[in-house]
C-alpha cells in the first residue's frame, strides 16, 4: 500500500501560497511542488513524528483544502524521489537504520583528526568557561602542567595503532589534521612544545595545523603562523572593547580586546585564516552592531582570509556562572540576528549559527550538488574519529569532556601502546541517529546527526538522547531562504526547474 515516507520534510516558502518545497530525509531530494501535491502527501502520512526528548519541533501545518490525487506521472516521480513508498513503517525504519550504519562506518574509515591540548592552563578567566573550575578550584591545580616531549613521542609512536583501527595505513600517505586546543594552547610558555608537535608531525608527512586560541600571546608564534605551519585560527571576541573586556578578562580583571585585536591584524597579514567566534547571550547580543563597526574600522572584513560566526553561550554542569535565563538556543539566536541584520546593515559581516545550513542548501539548488555526502549519522567527530590528547597522555573523545580520568576513553602507556577503556570508547563512538528511538524515526536525522552529546548530558542527564536545539525550525527556515535566494537570482534568465507542479 502506497504511503508518504516518514522522512518527508515540508518547507513553506515565504510569500508563496501556491508552492511548497519538499525535502527527503534519506534520498536527499529537494523539490518544488504545488500545495495540491503537498496536501496529497500529507493525507497519506501514517502517523505523526515522535516527540523529541529535548525542545520542540514546530508543528507541521494542518491539511488545507481538498485532497486531489495528482497525475500518474507525478505519483511515479514522487515514488522515485522517495516521498512515496510501499515500505511499511517498520521496513522503512530498518532501511534507514542500515543506511545510518553504512554512513557511520564510512565516516569512521578515514584519517583520524587529532586534538593536542598542550595544557589545561589559561591566562584568561572568562566567567562562562566550561573549564573555569580547573583554574579557580585548587583541587584541580595538578591539571595545569604543560605537555612534555616524552608524552608527545608516546602519542606519535601510538598513532599507527590508532590509524590502523580506522583502516588507514602508512602506504596511503594521507595528510594529518592537527588542532591545538586548551586551556589556552598558544601561551608563550607552550611555544616549545607546540613547535615540537608541529615538527614531529611534519617529519611523518603532509599535515595541516589549526588552533582554537584566545589570541592574546600570538606574538610568541609569529614565525610559525602561516600557510605551511599554523594556518587557521579561531579567536573569540565577545563584543566591542567595552563589552569584551568585561567577559574575556585576565586573572587581575583587566581586559584583553586590544591585545587580541593587534594580534588578529598581524595574523591576517601573515595569511592565516582567521575565524572570529562571538559567544552570544541575551546580555551582549545588542553590542553586535558596535562590534561590526569595530571590525569594519580595523579593515578585517576586507581580508579574504577573515570570517566570523556566532554561537550561543550554554550552561555547564561544572560552571554555575551562567543562568539559563540569559541564554539562547540556536534557533532563538538565528531569529534575533535576522532582525538585527535588517535593522543594522553593517551586521551583514556577522553570520548566524545556521548560515552553513543555508549555504549547503544553496549549493544543492545552484550547483546541483549531491546532498548525500553531507549526510551524517552522528553529530560530530567525537563519535567516529576524533582523538584528544592532554598533557598526561590521556585520550578523550570530546573536547568539552576532558580533564577527568573517569571519562577518558583511553591513554598512551609507557610502552607507546593505546590502552582503551572499551566501554567508554564504544559509548562515545556508537552514539548515532539510531542509538535512540527518537532520532531513528526523525525526518531530520541525517541533516542534524542527533545533536551534541555534551549538551544532551548537561540538559537531560542522558548520553543516548537527542539534543534538537530547534533544528526542525532552523532547517526549514534555512532551506526556504536558500531557495528564495536561488529563485531571485536566476528567474530573470530562465525559470527554475520545477517538479511535481500539477
Amino acid at each position: 500500500m502506497l504511503r508518504t515516507s516518514s522522512y518527508t520534510i515540508y518547507v513553506d516558502l515565504p510569500n508563496n501560497q501556491e508552492k511548497m518545497l519538499l525535502v527527503h530525509g534519506y534520498t536527499g531530494a529537494y523539490d518544488n511542488v504545488s500545495q495540491r501535491v503537498a496536501t496529497y502527501l500529507r493525507s497519506l502520512e501514517v502517523k505523526c513524528p515522535p516527540k523529541p526528548l529535548y525542545g520542540d519541533w514546530s508543528p507541521e501545518l494542518p491539511i488545507d483544502g481538498d485532497v486531489i490525487p495528482p497525475s500518474t506521472e507525478t505519483i511515479e516521480l514522487l515514488i522515485k524521489r522517495g516521498y512515496l513508498t510501499e515500505m511499511t513503517l517498520e521496513e522503512e525504519q530498518e532501511f534507514f537504520t542500515k543506511m545510518a550504519i553504512k554512513l557511520h562506518h564510512l565516516a569512521s574509515r578515514l584519517m583520524p583528526s587529532y586534538i593536542f591540548m598542550p595544557t589545561y592552563s589559561c591566562n584568561l578567566r572568562c566567567p562562562y568557561c566550561f573549564q573555569d573550575h580547573m583554574r579557580t578550584n585548587p583541587i584541580f591545580k595538578h591539571l595545569l602542567r604543560t605537555m612534555q616531549p616524552e608524552i608527545v613521542d608516546r602519542i606519535f609512536a601510538a598513532m599507527p595503532q590508532i590509524e590502523a583501527g580506522h583502516g588507514v595505513t602508512e602506504e596511503m600517505d594521507l595528510p594529518r589534521n592537527i588542532t591545538f586546543f586548551g586551556g589556552e594552547p598558544l601561551l608563550a610558555e607552550s611555544r616549545p612544545i607546540v613547535e615540537y608537535i608541529i615538527n614531529k608531525t611534519l617529519s611523518l608527512g603532509k599535515a595541516s595545523f589549526s588552533a582554537v586560541t584566545n589570541g592574546t600571546e600570538l606574538e610568541a608564534y609569529q614565525d610559525i603562523l602561516g600557510k605551511d605551519k599554523i594556518s587557521n585560527l579561531q579567536i573569540t571576541l565577545d563584543g566591542p572593547p567595552s563589552e569584551h573586556d568585561k567577559r574575556r578578562i585576565y586573572a587581575d580583571g583587566s581586559g584583553s580586546f586590544e591585545k587580541i585585536a593587534h594580534n588578529i591584524t598581524k595574523a591576517l597579514d601573515l595569511g592565516v585564516q582567521i575565524s572570529i567566534r562571538m559567544n552570544i547571550d541575551r546580555n551582549n547580543i545588542h553590542e553586535l552592531p558596535e562590534l561590526a563597526d569595530e571590525i569594519i574600522a580595523r579593515g578585517w572584513n576586507s581580508y579574504q582570509n577573515f570570517s566570523t560566526y556566532t554561537a550561543p553561550i550554554t550552561t555547564s554542569e561544572l560552571n554555575n556562572n551562567t543562568s539559563i535565563k540569559t541564554t539562547f538556543n540556536s534557533w532563538e539566536l538565528d531569529k534575533a540576528l535576522d532582525g538585527m541584520h535588517q535593522q543594522y546593515p553593517q551586521m551583514e559581516i556577522i553570520t548566524r549559527p545556521d548560515d552553513g545550513l543555508m549555504d549547503r542548501a544553496r549549493q544543492i539548488f545552484e550547483q546541483k550538488e549531491n546532498p548525500l555526502p553531507n549526510f551524517k549519522a552522528s553529530f560530530c567527530g567525537a563519535h567516529n574519529k576524533m582523538y584528544i590528547f592532554d598533557a598526561f597522555g590521556d585520550i578523550y573523545a570530546c573536547w568539552e569532556k576532558t580533564g577527568d580520568q573517569k571519562i577518558r576513553i583511553g591513554y598512551i602507556n609507557e610502552e607507546n601502546e593505546v590502552v582503551l577503556n572499551e566501554e567508554l570508547n564504544q559509548t562515545w563512538r556508537n552514539r548515532t541517529v539510531i542509538s535512540n528511538p527518537v532520532c531513528r524515526k526523525c525526518r531530520y536525522a541525517f541533516y542534524c546527526g542527533g545533536g551534541c552529546a555534551a549538551l544532551a548530558m548537561s540538559h537531560k542527564g542522558k548520553f543516548h538522547t537527542n539534543y534538537c536545539d530547534g533544528f526542525a525550525n532552523r532547517f526549514r527556515s534555512s532551506a526556504a531562504e536558500a531557495y528564495k535566494d536561488y529563485v531571485d537570482r536566476i528567474e530573470v534568465s530562465f525559470k527554475p526547474e520545477k517538479l511535481c507542479t500539477d
